[in-house]
């Protein structure tokens, strides 16, 4: 779900609590990003599969956050190959947190992994040598807040999804998500993922008890 519908399902729910006499009342996010002001976000990384799947995730991760939350920048900061070379780790921890935040002054950064499992393809030939298929896929993005002065975890979330998509090349014998149009071929499913592991950037409308 994007940005966009993110607003529409919220302005439903404003227009449905004022109908009937209901009570319902707006719910800050339970993860509150404004102390913060500043944090950071690294191009999610991706197992099971190469190709544009976690750039598209992590683009939408983005536009969820700053639909949920004011008065907060987010900076991008590609992915964190270096990075984690220069600190000496194999997956971002506690020194490419802090890192991370001496290097850009950042109180806290996101990072987020996505694996793709259970791959069920159907499809043929792209001219005369490249395999193209739809295929079912099982996808799992799990994403967390770190903090970049202690370099401990202050927040995760997970969620998974299968759907069908489109646009998938078998390279030997790997799945390559490389699409011309992403947002066509694999936008729902990345959607669906967000969505749900966002549920915490987010207000949401709530029955408020009657006195």
């Amino acid at each position: 779900m994007t940005a966009k519908l993110v607003s529409a399902a919220l302005l439903g729910a404003a227009l449905a609590a004022g109908c009937g006499g209901s009570h319902s009342v707006l719910v800050p996010p339970r993860l509150d990003l404004q102390p913060y002001g500043r944090v950071g976000l690294f191009t999610f990384t991706a197992q099971g599969a190469k190709g544009s799947l976690n750039e598209l995730a992590t683009e939408r991760f983005s536009e969820a956050m700053l639909n949920g939350q004011s008065g907060i920048e987010v900076l991008e900061l590609g992915t964190a190959d270096t990075l984690l070379q220069r600190v000496g780790e194999a997956e971002f921890g506690p020194a490419a947190a802090q890192a991370v935040g001496k290097a850009r002054g950042l109180p806290a950064v996101f990072v987020g992994h996505l694996t793709v499992s259970n791959i069920k393809p159907s499809g043929g030939l792209l001219g005369l040598s490249t395999p193209f298929v739809q295929a079912t896929v099982s996808v799992e993005l799990s994403v967390r807040l770190m903090s970049t002065q202690s370099g401990g975890t202050l927040w995760r979330s997970s969620a998974a999804a299968s759907d069908k998509v489109g646009g998938l090349a078998i390279v030997n014998g790997e799945p390559h998500f490389a699409a011309k149009n992403p947002n066509d071929a694999y936008g729902q499913l990345v959607d669906r993922l967000v969505y749900a592991v966002t549920r915490d950037l987010r207000p949401t409308w709530e029955r408020a008890r009657n006195r």
